[in-house]
Order: C-alpha cells, then sequence, then structure tokens
C-alpha cells in the first residue's frame, strides 16, 4: 500500500482545519508533490462519507489509482468525472474537490463551467487544486471562490464590484475600439484575505531537484508553404479549386499562419488538410528510436504526426506508458493531471497562445528522482512561434493584440 509523505500528511491535518473553520481549502501545491493524495486524506480527516472529484478526462484513472492504492476506498466513497460530465451527476455528496481550479479563472464574466458548479455545489465544503492557481493575472483568483457560497469575497456580490476595491482597471486598444482591462490586480490586497484559505507548497519544499532546460530548434519548411503564407498576409484570401482560407481580420489570420507554418490549414468549409511535413519528419529523423512526449496544438497536426510516426506514436496515456511508443497530446487537454515521465524528452510540435498553457504542460516529464527535464521547442524559421514564446514567457498569452504589433498588416474597417 502507498504511504503518504511526512509533507502530505502535515498539509493534510492544516488543511481538515481550514476547511473545517472556512469550508473552502485551496492546495496550491506544485506538480508532482501529491495535490490528490492530499486532498483525499483531508476527506479522510474530515470524516466524509461521499466525495465527488472533478478533474480532466485524462487524470481519472490515476486519482482512481490512488485512492485504491492510500486505502482511502476504506474510509469513504469516490466519484471522480471529468468537468464535462459534471451534469449529469446528481447524487448527493459531502465534500466536493475540484482538480486544477484555475480552470475557473475566467474574468470578467464567469465562464459556463463555474456557473454550472455553483448551481450544483455551493453549499458543500470544497478543497480547490491547482499548481498554478493565477498563471497569468490575480484577478484569475475571483471565480474560483465564486463557485462557493463561503466565498471571502462574497459580500461583493460579483465581479465587477470586486474589481473596484481590488483590481487597477484600465483601458485597452483592440484595434475596433477601446475595453476595460482588469488584468491588473492588487495581489498583495487579494492576498491578505486568500492565504487563509491557501496552503502553498512548491516543489522545492518536498524535495525535488529537477532542473528544466529549454531549446528552441529552427526547422525549414517546404517553399510552398513559405509563399502560402505570404500570399495570405498580403491578400488576406487565398482562394484554390474547391476551397478558400480567409484572414480578413486579425484573430484569423493569427490562427491561419499559425497552422500554415506548422502544416496544417483549416478552410472556411471546416474541412482540414496537411500541406506540408517537414516540421515532423524533422522531428522524426532528430531522435528516431527515442520514446518523446509532444504537444501540438491544433487536432489536424495529430494526424500529421500520425502519418509520420505511423505506429511509433499514440495519443493514449496506458498505450504510452506500456509499450516503446511516444505520445502526442493536444496542448489544452495534456497540459495538466498526467505524467509523461517516461518520455526521454518532451518536445513542442506547436505552441498554444495560453500562458497557462505553456506553464502547465511543461511541467509533465518531472519526478521525484529526476535531474533534468529537457524540453525542445521546434520552431519554423521565419514562422509565427518566436514572437508567440516571447509573450508566454512573460506569462501573457499571445493575442491579436500582440500580432497586430508584430505583422504590419493592414485590415479594412
Amino acid at each position: 500500500m502507498k504511504e503518504l509523505r511526512n509533507y502530505q500528511k502535515k498539509i493534510s491535518c492544516s488543511g481538515s482545519k481550514i476547511l473545517k473553520d472556512l469550508n473552502i481549502v485551496y492546495l496550491a501545491m506544485e506538480v508532482r508533490t501529491g495535490k490528490t493524495a492530499t486532498a483525499l486524506n483531508i476527506c479522510k480527516l474530515s470524516e466524509f462519507k461521499n466525495v465527488l472529484f472533478l478533474t480532466k478526462k485524462k487524470a481519472i484513472k490515476s486519482i482512481e489509482e490512488d485512492y485504491k492504492g492510500f486505502g482511502f476506498d476504506k474510509y469513504f466513497k469516490l466519484t471522480v468525472i471529468n468537468n464535462e460530465s459534471m451534469h449529469k451527476i446528481n447524487d448527493t455528496f459531502d465534500c466536493v474537490v475540484h482538480d486544477e481550479s484555475h480552470r475557473f479563472g475566467s474574468f470578467p464574466k464567469p465562464s459556463k463551467g463555474a456557473k454550472l458548479f455553483k448551481q450544483k455545489y455551493c453549499w458543500l465544503p470544497l478543497i480547490l487544486l491547482s499548481g498554478t492557481p493565477t498563471p497569468e493575472s490575480f484577478s484569475q483568483i475571483y471565480h474560483q471562490f465564486w463557485v462557493s457560497s463561503f466565498s471571502p469575497f462574497i459580500k461583493y456580490g460579483n465581479f465587477y464590484k470586486w474589481s473596484n476595491k481590488f483590481v487597477n482597471v484600465t483601458q485597452r486598444n483592440l484595434g475596433y475600439g477601446m475595453v476595460k482591462d482588469y488584468s491588473d490586480a492588487n495581489d498583495k490586497l487579494i492576498k491578505e484575505i486568500t492565504d487563509n484559505y491557501i496552503i502553498s507548497f512548491t516543489q522545492q519544499e518536498s524535495g525535488f531537484t529537477s532542473k528544466v532546460t529549454e531549446e528552441i530548434v529552427y526547422c525549414n519548411m517546404s517553399e510552398q508553404t513559405y509563399k502560402l503564407a505570404e500570399r495570405l498576409k498580403k491578400d488576406l484570401l487565398v482562394v484554390g479549386k474547391n476551397e478558400e482560407i480567409l484572414g480578413d481580420t486579425a484573430v484569423k489570420l493569427m490562427s491561419k499562419l499559425h497552422q500554415i507554418y506548422s502544416g496544417t490549414v483549416k478552410f472556411e468549409s471546416g474541412n482540414t488538410m496537411i500541406i506540408d511535413k517537414s516540421k515532423a519528419e524533422f522531428i522524426f529523423n532528430k531522435w528516431q528510436g527515442i520514446k518523446l512526449g509532444i504537444f501540438y496544438k491544433f487536432k489536424a497536426e495529430y494526424d500529421l504526426l500520425k502519418e509520420v510516426f505511423g505506429e511509433n506514436i499514440t495519443n493514449d496515456l496506458e498505450d504510452f506508458n506500456n509499450t516503446n511508443k511516444s505520445i502526442a497530446l493536444q496542448i489544452v487537454s495534456g497540459r495538466e493531471g498526467i505524467s509523461l515521465k517516461q518520455a526521454k524528452y518532451l518536445v513542442y510540435y506547436n505552441l498554444d497562445f495560453s500562458a497557462t498553457s505553456y506553464w502547465q504542460s511543461r511541467d509533465r516529464l518531472t519526478t521525484m528522482d529526476r535531474l533534468i527535464n529537457n524540453i525542445f521547442f521546434i520552431f519554423t524559421k521565419n514562422g509565427i512561434e518566436d514572437n508567440i514564446f516571447k509573450a508566454l514567457i512573460k506569462k501573457k498569452n499571445y493575442t491579436s493584440s500582440h500580432f497586430k504589433k508584430d505583422y504590419n498588416v493592414k485590415f479594412s474597417k
């Protein structure tokens, strides 16, 4: 049977007391420090009998393994579901655990998932889990607590009223007009309140010695790919025999160039096409025979990788863990709640525009005894990835505003 580490036992005791006193505890524990086992032990210490655990689909199996492996199944019943199945569950629970709670961090308006969660579970004791509670802005903390009727911010009613005290609201030009920017939150003022609910714990505190090394490797695409990208930037429209590519707004052009520079394109019809295998072939040839964890952005990129790697690649975690195959995962679905520790290297076929995706996904190799996490970013030479990466490492999303600064493209009003 698995045994809890000493720090997990200590955090569990502190967490159960906070939960008893405040009805919410937030475990801000970094990746691989054992948030799941610690949360389950809090449920045990709190003597709950029926617990709901909301997570991502790919993390369900590992959570169920911890539940049985640590012997928690002797103390309480656990229902583990993915967030998207929340509407299907109507049982009565004593407590709810919400994994990767930064997913509820959208602002100024709450996400659809946050609204449903609040509707179904707002009166239950709540355990929140995330290694990165506020990866881009402290304004992301509001709706994570808002889902509970025991939120320390409940007297403010909504985000807009809350922002009057906790946010320096500014104006931002999106090209088509000015909008309010709520991202400059007063972290010191917020933490004076939230520190009573949050237990933070780092990998370093737990004994991890892993060092992350990142290397950018450039790849040339075919001449036709560069010509297609330049034509789209110039004309904002490329018409083929049966399909067309439209880039008549900054958002559309940014997305289309992002696709094209990595070898795929999605047409206006919704159909997709593989146009250039150069990047996938570059990865296959450079690390042939080596077990890789690969992140991609667009769905068609998996089809491209599959064509090049054949049976040497999978998108199934169990298949990856039990064979010599490499794994390819879409960044958003693979960035949280899973371990890719069996991969020798982590390779980014492409980047997501989200800073959260970058900071979450780069930790998938980390284990207690791993000394170095080798990460490679495969960028198209003279492509768009360099500009995206510059924003992400500053914990900023790459937006159409960034894109318009990077590319002097004129759009008709």
